[in-house]
């Protein structure tokens, strides 16, 4: 493990790192334990499997740091179950008033911008394994890339209904958090590959 992760480049291992105080800090007084380690252990999995994946199929660091970063957002969500993240009461102590209130806002609207983050974030890995290990080309990785956010999308809906089906009522609702929202899984994947559309546009045009 620790010739593992030394292989590692330097700028790499910080990243991990941060993630990784940023996963132990999540945990401290957490408010919904019944279902922090739903929402925690595939970040912890995919921490202790990354000095491995990164040995075997490097990538850059850029594409290392949307990872990360996709993953920090989604370990602050699921320390709140997603639908408690308190952003109002952060932005009313820097900005004087809440979010919710600027924009006419009547639900927690920070589980879409996770799902938007996920389509943005997975451009630059997901583009750069489609052409090193897959040897596209740029069209043939674009596609790839709106291939893996749809389908992964889709699938995580699905997971998402599959659980409401097996969970506890309660438990599922607060790891769902539809909040109310009928077509909250079609808006949760259209902002998805809203995100990756527009940063693909944005490449396009540079």
């Amino acid at each position: 493990m620790t010739n593992t992760l030394s292989s590692t480049p330097p700028a790499q291992r910080r990243l991990l790192g941060a993630l990784v105080i940023l996963l132990l800090l999540a945990q401290i007084e957490q408010p919904y334990p019944e279902i922090a380690l739903l929402q925690h252990i595939p970040t912890m999995l995919l921490l202790v499997a990354a000095p491995a994946l990164l040995r075997r199929w490097p990538l850059s660091t850029a594409a290392v740091a949307c990872i990360v970063a996709f993953l920090a957002l989604h370990t602050l969500g699921g320390r709140y179950a997603y639908s408690s993240v308190p952003y109002d009461a952060w932005a009313h102590t820097l900005i004087g008033t809440s979010l919710s209130e600027a924009f006419g806002w009547t639900r927690n609207h920070y589980d879409r911008l996770v799902h938007f983050a996920f389509g943005a974030l997975s451009v630059i890995p997901v583009a750069e394994i489609a052409r090193r290990w897959g040897g596209l080309s740029h069209r043939g990785a674009t596609l790839t890339v709106l291939a893996w956010v749809l389908a992964t999308s889709c699938l995580y809906e699905i997971f998402e209904w599959l659980l409401t089906i097996v969970a506890a009522g309660e438990t599922a609702d607060r790891y769902n958090g539809q909040q109310g929202d009928i077509w909250d899984a079609q808006k949760d994947m259209a902002l998805a590959a809203l995100g990756a559309i527009l940063v693909l546009l944005v490449q396009r045009r540079r």
